[in-house]
């Protein structure tokens, strides 16, 4: 008899970790393997956040923190809002968190009730689907391809709203797709939500500084859409910090209440050193990531440049993150090199035995036609894998 929770023997395992444990087992035994699965930056944190770090350690900032963040963090976090998003929010609408993911639970957990619907435009990051799921919510998916950017339609979401929907998660720049939604496009969507004043907006912009595109734009800034925006962020990403996990959200007063309520009986405040380095990473200028977001940009045209090589792949030009999502259901049906394809798994799964690639299947953001490359790794490896990749198919 399975002593378990049904909570947790229904929930699924995260099929991007699952992956890149997969790669590390392979590695661990010998095989020289690529992995391309995991979405982390391959870039050290920037020095002066690490000064400030060890001068949070001298200066003997050792003890529990505030459960919705230190105050001066809070304060430089809505100062970035306002520089970077043309977001206005005051430190009472600041939380945060150990890592963004867990802001995202915390958001889930506060504002879902049984049965309430959640709006994901697929595909969408990996985590959604199962935080959604785990916090009572039902996901529907919006199925978009790689012809539309993978971006969803004023149309598409209409469509799907319910009675019962409470809630739209979409992140942009997009995980796994790059796609990154202009300013046009969150006016449509915005037009549309104008009908449905019950339906809460989840923008996910982890990925804001990694951005090819030239613009950005957060939906919390169309006129409207602030009082029932939650804007997730972080240093994860931008600032190569993804271990020293904070992530932090902006929100509707009572939104942020809910969630420090929350969070305070589960972990409480996050970690003291990495608040104080974090302040220190909002406060920067943006252009100090320039040389970073360079780099992903020329890996990016790289790796566009060598997919649109390889027999029956078509994908979009992402416009921002570092990953590419390639439609490979040509393959579907097929048998190659002795092995039958019939899904992206199957297909993700064949690369990595017969290229030594790994990559993750698209089945895991809600895209089964797909599967994911990170190009967050050296270009000499990049070239390698897609060689591999051409190969194998070929």
């Amino acid at each position: 008899m399975n002593p378990l929770s049904d909570r947790i023997n229904n929930l699924a395992v995260s099929q991007t970790l699952a992956m890149a444990a997969l790669a590390r087992e392979l590695k661990a035994q010998g095989k020289d393997i690529i992995s391309l699965s995991l979405g982390e930056p391959d870039f050290n944190t920037p020095e002066f956040i690490k000064e400030a770090a060890k001068k949070a350690i001298d200066e003997n900032y050792s003890t529990y923190t505030p459960v919705e963040g230190y105050l001066e963090l809070k304060e430089a976090i809505c100062k970035k809002f306002k520089r970077d998003n043309n977001l206005d929010y005051n430190p009472s609408q600041i939380v945060v968190s150990t890592g963004a993911k867990q802001s995202l639970y915390n958001i889930a957990q506060v504002m879902l009730n049984e049965g309430d619907e959640v709006i994901l435009p697929a595909p969408y990051w990996v985590s959604y689907f199962e935080i959604i799921k785990l916090s009572g919510g039902v996901p529907v998916e919006v199925p978009t391809s790689v012809e539309s950017d993978f971006k969803i339609t004023p149309e598409q979401l209409e469509a799907a709203i319910t009675p019962k929907t409470k809630m739209m998660w979409f992140s942009s720049p997009c995980n796994p797709s790059g796609s990154v939604y202009n300013r046009e496009e969150l006016t449509a969507l915005a037009k549309v939500l104008e009908k449905y004043p019950n339906v809460y907006v989840v923008s996910d912009e982890i990925y804001e500084h990694i951005n090819f595109s030239g613009t950005f734009c957060s939906i919390g800034s169309i006129p409207g859409m602030l009082e029932r925006t939650i804007t997730v962020n972080g240093v994860a990403k931008a600032f190569a910090m993804t271990g020293w996990r904070i992530g932090y959200i902006g929100a509707p007063e009572f939104i942020a209440k809910a969630c420090t309520k929350i969070q305070g009986q589960v972990t409480s405040g996050a970690n003291s050193i990495a608040q104080r380095a974090t302040i220190t990473a909002v406060e920067a200028d943006p252009s100090v990531l320039n040389e970073m977001v360079s780099a992903f940009k020329s890996r990016r045209d790289l790796v566009v440049g060598l997919v649109k090589e390889i027999p029956g792949f078509k994908l979009n030009v992402p416009e921002g993150a570092f990953y590419v999502f390639p439609d490979v259901s040509y393959y579907f049906g097929k048998t190659v090199k002795g092995t039958e394809i019939k899904n992206a798994t199957d297909f993700s799964m064949f690369l990595l035995a017969e290229a030594n690639v790994a990559t993750v299947t698209g089945d895991a953001f809600g895209n089964p036609n797909c599967i994911r490359f990170s190009y967050a790794t050296s270009e000499a490896l990049l070239t390698e894998a897609m060689r591999r990749i051409k190969e194998a198919v070929s």
